[in-house]
């Protein structure tokens, strides 16, 4: 009875508003407000959970209340019958395709090789090989060689630290020394509604259990407005970008991400990740008065097309153009995500970033210098940008990402590009071979050196690249890019959006430039 009467009491404060960290008045929540679940540590042996103010600590199932304290955290870890180990393993592929992995299994067990495969979004990740976690760089290079070369890999596998649990998968929890074993996840319930996961706030629940590899994962459940308070300021931060309509245009676009895909990495225990492979959670650390503001004034309201929610996809700077998401990923044509020009100036050329204008016009104008109008010029540092590589430079890279020695780097031709003037097709002609990469891929192949002189993913794709020639020998001495924008492109320009929201566009107006033919409606 004294779990039911605290668990209600919580579900109460939930509904009603209550005063929150520090005393802050947060926004009243009703029923029909959904939950989502984000597992904000994925993957751990052991981890901490707190509450601010009383709490218990439950059977998530059985509602028995292991532990109950006051400003304090729990340790809980693995159980002495679980094992943790951790390796090196090559990710081969994703898919969805059952027989692809039955037939790669199959060549792959043939050949004598380690395997591992992990149900993830409805589908399955592939993994080849077993390596310490020590392992070199030179000796898991050399194993890479080997499985491409036996056609069990492609080019673009990477190394990832994989952490599996096993045995019997139980939780051991500590509090003061009292240590308690339990089978199933615990959930902390706080009377504040504040909990803490590894240190960091958060609204709503804890939650400890199981992933799909039988470690654990902390899970942070709450209201999906509470999650979109700590979402909408990690992915448009109020400081600079605090207009106020480009922040609702952010929540509505956020909270369609959220609502769309509940349950996608359900086989983990969770909805979405608190990372750029979904959308970025600060959790109640991250919360900012005009974010909360933004999320507060479009409650419940998604985007839609023809009546369902829209993939409201987002990036940082569109350069001057969005694009067509076939025109990026591999893809049909989506109705609503068009490529849409980010400017007032309309579609006159000058000043679209289309091929066109890459180079010096007639009036001295060039890629960097044509902004006139544009919503993002005056906001993003990355609507326009500069990089250049030595001759050893771009060999490394382009070796590097091709998985082979290409010897000097002869010609770099963009054969191809799409309607907003980024780069389609790219072809690399070396002394070795000659290698192309396609669509959004050709931010992985082209990276740039960063300011501490390492490999980064290239800004956008909407570029032209030209080499650097000695002046005296006219031999190719390294290459030059001059590009705008910062992201794949597709649907929502974050900046733009700020952009429009300083020349009095309202959210509405700012949603439905970026995503075609939309609807605006309330879900709840």
């Amino acid at each position: 009875m004294k779990v039911l009467k605290f668990v209600a009491t919580i579900l109460l404060m939930f509904v009603l508003c209550f005063q929150g960290a520090g005393g802050q008045s947060t926004f009243a929540q009703t029923a029909d407000d959904p939950t989502i679940r984000i597992g904000v540590v994925p993957s751990v042996g052991s981890l901490t959970v707190g509450g601010q103010g009383a709490f218990e600590l439950i059977d998530k199932f059985t509602g028995e209340v292991l532990f109950s304290g006051t400003d304090e955290e729990v340790f809980v870890e693995l159980g002495s019958a679980s094992t943790v180990q951790s390796h090196f393993r090559l990710q081969v592929a994703f898919t969805t395709n059952q027989t692809y992995v039955d037939d790669w299994l199959r060549r792959a067990h043939a050949e004598g090789y380690p395997t591992y495969v992990e149900d993830y979004s409805g589908g399955w990740r592939l993994y080849i090989g077993e390596f310490p976690t020590d392992a070199s760089f030179t000796v898991r290079t050399a194993f890479k060689d080997e499985v491409v070369a036996k056609g069990l890999a492609a080019s673009d596998a990477f190394w990832k630290v994989v952490t599996i649990a096993e045995g019997e998968t139980q939780l051991k929890v500590t509090k003061n020394g009292e240590e308690k074993e339990n089978a199933n996840p615990v959930q902390l319930v706080a009377s504040s509604g504040f909990v803490t996961i590894n240190g960091q706030m958060y609204r709503g629940i804890a939650e400890v259990g199981f992933n799909s590899s039988g470690t654990l994962v902390g899970i942070n459940e709450l209201s999906v407005e509470h999650y979109l308070y700590g979402v909408v300021p990690r992915e448009l931060p109020p400081v600079p970008y605090g207009e106020v309509e480009a922040q609702k245009a952010q929540a509505i676009a956020a909270r369609t991400y959220a609502l769309s895909n509940l349950g996608k990495r359900s086989a983990d225990g969770y909805d979405l990740l608190p990372t750029t492979s979904d959308q970025v959670y600060g959790g109640y650390n991250a919360e900012h008065p005009i974010s909360n503001e933004a999320v507060d004034g479009t409650r419940g309201i998604v985007a839609t097309y023809e009546g369902k929610l829209i993939s409201a996809v987002y990036h940082s700077t569109s350069g001057g153009f969005t694009a067509n998401n076939e025109d990026v990923w591999t893809s049909e044509a989506t109705p609503y995500l068009r490529a849409k020009h980010v400017a007032q100036k309309g579609n006159d050329l000058k000043y679209v970033p289309a091929l066109d204008i890459y180079k010096k016009t007639g009036n001295g104008e060039s890629l960097r210098e044509v902004k006139t109008g544009d919503f993002e010029a005056d906001w993003s540092k990355y609507y326009r940008w500069h990089f250049e590589w030595t001759a050893e430079e771009i060999s490394e890279v382009v070796g590097s990402y091709f998985n082979t020695e290409v010897g000097q780097v002869l010609e770099i031709n963009v054969t191809e590009r799409s309607s907003s003037g980024r780069a389609a097709v790219i072809e690399f002609v070396t002394e070795n071979g000659t290698y192309y990469e396609y669509k959004d891929r050709i931010r992985w192949a082209l990276q740039y050196i960063n300011a501490n002189g390492d490999p980064a993913v290239l800004l956008s794709t909407l570029f032209i690249i030209e080499p650097i020639k000695d002046e005296e020998t006219d031999e190719t001495i390294g290459y030059k890019v001059d590009g705008g924008g910062w992201g794949h492109g597709v649907g929502m320009s974050q900046v733009g959006a700020v952009g429009m929201a300083e020349k009095g566009y309202t959210y509405d107006v700012i949603l439905k430039h970026f995503y075609t033919g939309i609807e605006l409606e309330t879900r709840y």
